[in-house]
C-alpha cells in the first residue's frame, strides 16, 4: 500500500467509526468496508482518547467539586466516582457519532415484536420505543459500572489505560467478526461490509488486537497481566458470536444497526471483565 493510498485508508477509517473532521472521500465507506480488518487499530486510538479522558476528567472534576464546595457542602468522594465513570462513557458515545448506540437502540426497539417485517421497519423509524430504551441504558450503565470500578486503578494510570484501550480494541474486533460471519439482511451500510468483508486478511484484525493490548498491560509491571487483557479482548469473539445469533433471530441476518449494537455490547463485556480483573489482583 502506497503512503497516500495508507493516508486515505486511515482517514477514511476515522470518518466512518469517530466524529474527527478529518475529511473522508464520498468513498469512504467501501474503502473502509474493504478494510475492516484494520479496526482494532483505529479502536486503539480511540481507547486512548478514552483513556487520557478518563484519567484527566478526575482531576477536572475534582477540582470543580473543590470550588463548589467552598460554597456548599459536598460529598466530594461520593459524587467523584460516578461523575468520572459517566463522563467518559459520554465521551465514547459522542466520539463515535452515537451511530453505534443508535445501532443499539434499534435492536432493542425490534425485541419482542412478533413479525420480521415490523422488527424491519421499526429499526429503520426515528422513535425509541420502552424496550429500545431499556436495553440502551442497561448495556452502558455495564459500561458504566466497568469504569466506576476501573476507578481505583486511577492511583496507578497505567491498568486503566489499558482497560480502556482494551475496551475499544474489543469493540471493533467484535464488529470485524460479526461482519465476517453473519449475512445481510437486506442492501444497505450493513450489506456493504458483509459482501466486503469475506476475506482472510481479517485474521489480522486478531493480531493486532493481540499486538495493542498486550504491551499496555505490561507496563504494569505484571507480565500476567498481558495475556489477562488480551483473553479478555478475545472474549469479544463469542459476544459476536451471541450476538450474530441475536441478528439472526430478530432481523433474519445482521444489518449495520447490529454491527453498531455489538460494538456497544463488546465494550461494556471488556470494561465490566477488566473491573473483575482489578478486584482480584
Amino acid at each position: 500500500m502506497s503512503p497516500v493510498k495508507t493516508i486515505k485508508t486511515f482517514r477514511d477509517l476515522l470518518s466512518f467509526l469517530t466524529i474527527i473532521p478529518v475529511g473522508g472521500k464520498e468513498d469512504f465507506i467501501f474503502t473502509t468496508a474493504e478494510h475492516v480488518y484494520l479496526f482494532p487499530l483505529i479502536g486503539g486510538f480511540i481507547g486512548l482518547l478514552g483513556a487520557v479522558y478518563f484519567v484527566g476528567s478526575r482531576y477536572i472534576i475534582q477540582f470543580l467539586l473543590s470550588l463548589i464546595n467552598q460554597v456548599t457542602a459536598l460529598p466530594t468522594d461520593f459524587l467523584l466516582k460516578p461523575a468520572v465513570a459517566a463522563v467518559t462513557v459520554a465521551f465514547l458515545l459522542v466520539l463515535t457519532g452515537l451511530q453505534h448506540f443508535d445501532g443499539l437502540i434499534d435492536l432493542g426497539n425490534a425485541v419482542g415484536l412478533r413479525n420480521l417485517h415490523d422488527r424491519k421497519m421499526v429499526a429503520h423509524a426515528w422513535t425509541v420505543t420502552y424496550s429500545g430504551a431499556l436495553i440502551a441504558i442497561i448495556v452502558e450503565f455495564v459500561a458504566f459500572a466497568g469504569l466506576f470500578l476501573l476507578y481505583p486503578s486511577l492511583v496507578n494510570p497505567v491498568f486503566a489505560f489499558g482497560a480502556i484501550i482494551a475496551a475499544e480494541v474489543s469493540a471493533k474486533l467484535a464488529m470485524v467478526t460479526i461482519v465476517w460471519i453473519g449475512k445481510p439482511t437486506h442492501k444497505g451500510l450493513g450489506s456493504i461490509f458483509l459482501q466486503k468483508a469475506k476475506k482472510k486478511l481479517n485474521l489480522i484484525a486478531y493480531v493486532l488486537s493481540v499486538l495493542i493490548v498486550y504491551p499496555f498491560f505490561g507496563l504494569t509491571g505484571n507480565p500476567f497481566l498481558g495475556f489477562v487483557g488480551v483473553g479478555v479482548v478475545l472474549v469479544s469473539i463469542p459476544v459476536a458470536v451471541v450476538m450474530e445469533k441475536v441478528a439472526e433471530s430478530v432481523f433474519g441476518g445482521v444489518s449495520g444497526d447490529m454491527i453498531g449494537a455489538t460494538n456497544e455490547v463488546a465494550r461494556a463485556v471488556t470494561l465490566i471483565l477488566l473491573a473483575g480483573v482489578l478486584m482480584l489482583i
